[in-house]
């Protein structure tokens, strides 16, 4: 089974400069667990989730300090962080190398993606362009399906 046997081809999307009250909002009334991030030219450019968001002031959370690559980077500590915790568009807060597979990945490839990077979905790429996303929503579909046919073909 491939990419294309089981991604979900409707799907909304968000641009850099957008409020994140709008992606917050996208996310809860099309029950996708991230949007895609596409610029003016609907190139992808990051991907913001619900992980995204966990780490917020508003909610009450506050952020570790000290985070070692902030270090590395020479940024006094905490500021990434917490630059973060008060961004209001979704540019500041996407994730900008979102994982991706090929439409022609196999399922127990991108089953092996989303355990690597613990995440619940994958963007799919046609031609370097977003045709699709696979989650965990849709591998129990096709898992569904496969379990469907295969009792329905054993009886006679």
């Amino acid at each position: 089974m491939l990419a294309t046997d089981v991604m979900r081809t409707s799907f909304t999307t968000t641009k850099p400069g957008a409020p994140l009250l709008n992606a917050v909002r996208l996310l809860l009334e099309t029950g996708q667990r991230g949007l895609p991030v596409l610029d003016d030219t609907g190139s992808l450019v990051g991907v913001i989730s619900e992980g995204d968001f966990l780490h917020r002031r508003e909610l009450g959370v506050h952020c570790p300090e000290g985070f070692w690559f902030e270090w590395l980077l020479g940024r006094e500590e905490g500021q990434l962080a917490r630059e973060r915790t008060r961004a209001l568009r979704v540019d500041a807060v996407m994730s900008r190398k979102p994982v991706c597979v090929d439409e022609n990945a196999r399922v127990d490839e991108i089953v092996a993606e989303m355990d690597s990077h613990q995440i619940s979905q994958v963007l799919v790429l046609r031609d370097r362009r977003v045709v699709g996303i696979v989650g965990r929503s849709q591998l129990l579909a096709a898992l569904e399906r496969s379990l469907s046919n295969s009792t329905t073909s054993g009886l006679c």
